[in-house]
């Protein structure tokens, strides 16, 4: 009974609530309505001639003291005393004080100036000068209502701290968190010093189509859609491979792109079906190229974009600065879980291992898988200060060139860190007939219900066929790039409007 009443008592609450929140809302539209009949509408207004931003302004005081300035921003604090007040403003730098006295911008003006409410867009002009208590202000000759605000901003020194509402309306996490701004700034950063490293790398930057017939090229079970107009069912991409490798056919030696990929898979702290991918294929090269590449790539954006080649995630220290770690898929097997795969000839005795240590297997599975499932139970989570893991088995890799002098593995390897895969990439297998046989090993599969094997790309086999070069490949993952360098907890914070289930309308 008590349980009910405390129900009772916190439901009136919170209808208590709702209806101050309505009242608030209704009086700016009443503040709104006043301003258009006044002939004020500030949504008539087309522009605002900005000369500084905040950071400009706090950066440069000793240069700018007393010249005249404009600036545009959010309102988020206003504090009207009389005949002066103060408000602060924010723009895309951040926040920075305004002085706003009725004797300098005029009595009306100022009366204007006392109804503005928190959210509200103004632009500001008047001159740099510092308070008593030593703040650089902008001391206001005029101030203009832009845009208004008819929504209620969370309260200030809380910020918008409801997570779910922080990933469904970005643009109110933006305005409160500056954590949360910054961390999208930094990624744009590091997007552009990875663009920046490959192209005075004589890479060049290429687009290939997100609508296609066969979405092959990784292990993943692909979205899928109707085009109309050719009355043709197409995929969504999963990878950005097989039309890179086209390029590098087509004689253009080193590509990349950077771009959206879809995978049809669940949500957790590392996965969204839409992510960000960058591939990129270097001819005449092998895997072992691309082991250098990446450590080069990596260094060169932390240090531009962090300052720093030594990296903290989560309070762990990882250092970019020093030569990553090579190891062999089988020696990474033998370190973590103390099993010599060397030993394993057969898949019968692959699999009284895997029941012997209780790893989970399907019947489809071969040697080689079953040796990829000890290594993601057994080693994947030490794998903390950047590590190459090298040379996997075949039956999980059925774009890649085998070893020459042991076909049972190919010449891949993954990098991570932190315990995550943070790239894939491959000596390129350019052998045509090979290539036919492994997608025919894949067709096997999908016919046994792996809903994430490739099927046969006759279009692809054709360029190899044409001769596609020795190449070198690889695969990064951007967002979880991004997480490490941004110290983010959830791959949903590195993405500005993550995929979030849809909130059902109330009638």
């Amino acid at each position: 009974m008590a349980e009910q009443q405390k129900n009772t008592q916190n439901n009136q609450q919170n209808n208590k609530k709702e209806p101050d929140m309505n009242q608030l809302r209704k009086v700016r539209r009443e503040k709104l309505s006043e301003l258009q009949a006044s002939g004020k509408n500030p949504f008539v207004i087309t522009k605002y001639d900005v000369t500084h931003h905040a950071s400009d302004i706090l950066e440069r005081y000793e240069e700018l003291e007393g010249q005249k300035v404009t600036l545009a921003g959010r309102v988020m604090q206003k504090r009207v005393m009389g005949k002066a007040s103060f408000c602060n403003v924010l723009d895309q730098t951040g926040n920075i004080q305004s002085y706003v006295a009725r004797d300098s911008i005029g009595e009306e003006e100022y009366k204007d100036f006392k109804k503005l409410d928190i959210g509200d867009i103004v632009g500001l002009e008047g001159e740099v000068f510092k308070t008593k208590t030593g703040e650089i202000s902008i001391h206001a000759s005029a101030v203009k209502l832009l845009s208004k605000s008819l929504q209620i901003l969370p309260e200030k020194y809380h910020g918008l701290t409801n997570t779910d509402m922080r990933y469904r309306q970005r643009y109110v996490d933006l305005i409160m968190n500056m954590e949360s701004r910054d961390t999208f700034i930094k990624r744009s950063k590091i997007i552009s010093a990875i663009r920046r490293y490959l192209d005075g790398q004589g890479f060049l930057e290429v687009e290939t189509p997100m609508l296609v017939s066969n979405a092959g090229g990784a292990a993943a079970r692909p979205f899928e859609t109707h085009f109309n107009a050719l009355d043709e069912d197409f995929k969504l991409r999963i990878s950005l491979e097989l039309y890179l490798k086209r390029l590098i056919v087509g004689g253009l030696e080193r590509v990349y792109e950077i771009g959206r990929v879809f995978r049809n898979e669940g949500l957790d702290t590392r996965h969204n079906p839409e992510f960000t991918l960058m591939e990129l294929y270097q001819a005449y090269t092998d895997y072992n190229g691309m082991m250098d590449l990446t450590e080069s790539l990596y260094r060169h954006v932390a240090q531009e974009v962090l300052g720093t080649t030594t990296i903290v995630y989560n309070d762990v220290e990882m250092d970019l600065g020093k030569p990553f770690e090579r190891i062999t898929m089988v020696d990474a097997v033998k370190k973590y879980a103390d099993v010599d795969w060397n030993d394993v000839e057969t898949l019968e005795q692959a699999r009284e291992l895997a029941d012997k240590f209780h790893i989970e297997y399907e019947e489809r599975h071969k040697k080689g898988d079953i040796l990829s499932l000890f290594f993601e139970e057994f080693a994947e989570e030490h794998l903390i200060q950047p590590t190459f893991v090298m040379d996997h088995p075949i039956e999980i890799s059925p774009l890649t060139k085998k070893k020459p002098n042991d076909p049972e593995y190919v010449e891949r390897f993954e990098f991570f860190m932190n315990g995550w895969e943070m790239a894939n990439a491959y000596s390129e297998l350019n052998d045509p007939i090979d290539q036919r046989e492994r997608f025919k090993a894949q067709e096997e599969l999908l016919a046994q219900g792996d809903e994430e094997a490739n099927t046969t790309d006759e279009d692809f086999l054709n360029a190899l066929e044409i001769g596609m070069p020795p190449t070198g490949g690889i695969g990064f993952g951007i967002d979880r790039m991004c997480m490490l360098l941004t110290d983010s907890a959830a791959i949903r914070d590195v993405l500005l409007f993550p995929t979030m289930k849809s909130i059902p309308n109330r009638d």
